[in-house]
């Protein structure tokens, strides 16, 4: 029988593997290179590398790049936008808006579908949905004869109004795809009904240009594991934190554009209340940049502001990550102005950092972290050996810069990486009205337990907790997530201008759609779970702030109530004398699907047991190298309790702690360092 349930997390380095089994409630991780050309080739290497067989497994979930990678670099399939008359240019117009204000020369990203590729229909809906002009048939043949002339691969059709009534999009669709068998046809009214022509329009470009290269990397994907023996549905991770399966990939491809990331905010919260903490802040630092997100009162925090690219938007609800340029590979430089600066530029996996000895010379967070002592010159049980000669080298031209030595020169690469990090988390927290000391940080991916308790310290964070598995902790968020669809509509009117019986009859079509989304992917009546939002804001405001209500709405009363609460957490300011707006409505789809049981396990035994021995470690604190413990975390015994300074040492990671922290080892074997 199949017994194992397989996560399988591609970043931009590294394909990372968690493997958990039923039978036994063991944990089996892989690690492999990504094949950035072939992405599909890194899944199957990781699988391979654990050494089961596709009929043994049981459940196949994973996140990807290979959407936020197409966006990224511009591998995309010809693409046509067909939008009402006069609206051509709206993805050139967007928002007027730059992501550097103050920047005169710097330009925001080209449209991804060029002007010429952007063609318009004599078609008009009014702000009621009423049709004022209706769809000419032959316009539509016409602009078919020259699309399939130019063979265009996608189409996205947004027209104006089309969020009240998408009658005239399915029209235009229904001749397309008589005449053009074969093209992927994506709607805005299907897509994002909602209000605003820029945002609706660029998730549904998003979604089209992203359409073909998913699908055909989903079909790819699927004959490669069928080979394997494994028959069952191959789930892919999406933004909002949950799973979809190969089949509804497609239709919604703008929403893997940030799958692999959403991975690990699902871990941290996951192993954050496994060690009885409600509110954490993720750190997934791996070998190309940071990704940071936060959990408040046991919930992730979700934005429908995100983009992969500044400009363009994607509307879906996205797990809020925050990231940055700063990884294991993130290059270190001096700028024009003498200062010292450290990512977003990164060595990646090819050629990768200095003490790789594949060509990199320019020196690393890594190459920093070798010469401080902090990593072992053999990594992945000695699978991949580092050069400390070559780290040497390549910081001597921070070394000549600022008059440092090999050391210090190090010590400053990972006080400016900190510093970016630092700024990053409090971005996240502090300007969004929390306060880290009521959190704890969650470390992982295979840089973060290095950095994170320097991290913790400079931003008051009492705990750092470093899971049994950080470096694969995005494979592990993969393994841990259920069926979501997020459905949303645009409703605006005031509260006292609206009924209970009026929202709770679109609350009731809403579900049904959503319903019959999980029920077409194999989800059972008991097992789904559906969430009613309400997005509400005080008259004359731009932004509103989401609220979930009871079902049936019993009440709009304690939907307000609940508003200016909420209000007065996020800004310090409410006022229930107000008029408050109802702006959308909202339903979270859940489909649950069984989770894996991790047991706890105990080890016996002193702490000298897991001791592998000494090495020279150089620590701030002590202003130069000390000889600091290495340990074996398998070794380390359960409940045990250590002050630093000490390193310990794993497949997938290297946890540093400082001098003067104390480090305890639960029963999860997580290991919680205090500040």
């Amino acid at each position: 029988m199949s017994k194992y349930r397989v996560a399988v997390d591609v970043g931009g380095t590294f394909t990372d593997v968690f493997i958990f089994d039923e039978q036994n409630k063991n944990v089996q991780v892989a690690k492999t290179p990504s094949t950035p050309s072939e992405p599909q080739r890194g899944v199957l290497n990781g699988i391979e590398k654990a050494e089961i067989k596709g009929n043994d497994i049981l459940m196949f979930s994973h996140g990807t790049t290979v959407g936020t990678n197409a966006l990224i670099e511009r591998k995309l399939p010809r693409t046509t936008l067909i939008t009402t008359k006069g609206f051509r240019d709206i993805p050139e117009i967007r928002r007027g808006t730059k992501l550097d204000l103050w920047d005169a020369y710097e330009d925001v990203a080209e449209s991804y579908i060029k002007r010429r590729d952007r063609f318009e229909i004599d078609e008009r809906i009014n702000y009621a949905g009423e049709i004022l002009k209706e769809v000419d048939e032959k316009e539509v043949l016409e602009l078919a004869r020259i699309l399939k002339k130019r063979d265009v691969k996608s189409i996205a059709i947004g027209f104006m109004n089309a969020y009240v009534n998408g009658e005239n999009e399915r029209k235009v669709k229904e001749i397309l795809k008589s005449k053009l068998p074969g093209v992927y046809i994506s709607l805005s009214s299907e897509i994002l009904p909602e209000i605003f022509e820029h945002e609706r329009l660029s998730t549904t470009v998003i979604n089209a240009v992203l359409g073909p290269t998913v699908g055909d990397y989903i079909t790819e994907l699927e004959a490669e594991v069928e080979r394997t023996g494994y028959d069952g549905e191959i789930l892919v991770l999406h933004s909002g934190g949950g799973v979809m399966t190969a089949k509804t990939v497609p239709q919604y491809a703008s929403r893997i554009a940030s799958s692999g990331i959403a991975a690990g905010a699902i871990a941290s919260k996951y192993i954050a209340e496994l060690c009885g903490f409600k509110n954490a802040i993720g750190l997934d630092m791996g070998g190309t940049s940071t990704d940071i997100s936060l959990m408040y009162d046991g919930d992730l925090k979700v934005t429908k502001d995100w983009y992969i690219e500044y400009g363009y938007p994607i509307g879906f609800p996205s797990i809020e990550v925050l990231t940055i340029g700063a990884g294991g590979g993130s290059i270190s430089w001096v700028d024009e102005g003498g200062s010292l600066r450290n990512g977003p530029q990164s060595a990646g996996a090819e050629p990768g950092p200095a003490c790789y000895g594949a060509g990199g010379t320019e020196p690393t967070n890594t190459d920093a972290n070798i010469i401080l002592g902090r990593l072992d010159t053999k990594l992945l049980d000695g699978q991949l050996i580092l050069d400390k000669e070559k780290s040497m080298e390549s910081v001597q031209e921070i070394c000549q810069t600022f008059k440092f030595t090999e050391y210090e020169a190090a010590q400053a690469i990972l006080q400016v990486a900190n510093a970016n990090m630092a700024d990053a988390l409090r971005l996240i927290s502090v300007s969004k009205g929390y306060d880290p000391r009521d959190f704890a940080l969650v470390a992982f991916g295979g840089a973060g337990a290095l950095h994170s308790a320097y991290l913790a310290k400079e931003l008051d964070i009492p705990h750092v907790i470093i899971p049994s598995q950080p470096g694969v902790g995005g494979a592990l968020g993969c393994l841990l997530v259920d069926f979501r669809h997020d459905l949303s509509q645009t409703y605006v009117k005031r509260v006292n201008e609206t009924t209970e019986e009026e929202l709770e009859k679109k609350f009731l079509e809403m579900e049904a759609e959503a319903t019959d989304l999980l029920k077409k992917e194999g989800i059972k009546d008991e097992d789904m779970q559906l969430i009613r939002h309400i997005e509400m804001r005080y008259e004359g405001q731009w932004r509103s702030l989401d609220v979930v209500v009871g079902k049936p709405l019993f009440s709009l009363e304690q939907a307000m109530a609940k508003f200016h609460d909420e209000h007065e957490r996020a800004y310090a300011f409410s006022n229930p004398n107000i008029n408050v707006e109802i702006y959308g409505l909202g339903i979270e789809a859940i489909g649950t699907v069984p989770k894996p049981e991790f047991i706890k396990t105990h080890v016996d035994g002193e702490l000298s047991d897991a001791r592998k021995g000494f090495r020279n470690v150089f620590f701030k604190e002590t202003r130069g190298f000390t000889e600091t413990p290495i340990y074996d975390r398998k070794r380390l015994p359960t409940e045990i309790e250590f002050v630093g300074p000490a390193i310990v040492e794993q497949l997938d990671s290297t946890i540093v702690i400082p001098p003067e922290f104390t480090a305890k080892v639960d029963e999860y074997r997580n290991i919680i360092i205090t500040v």
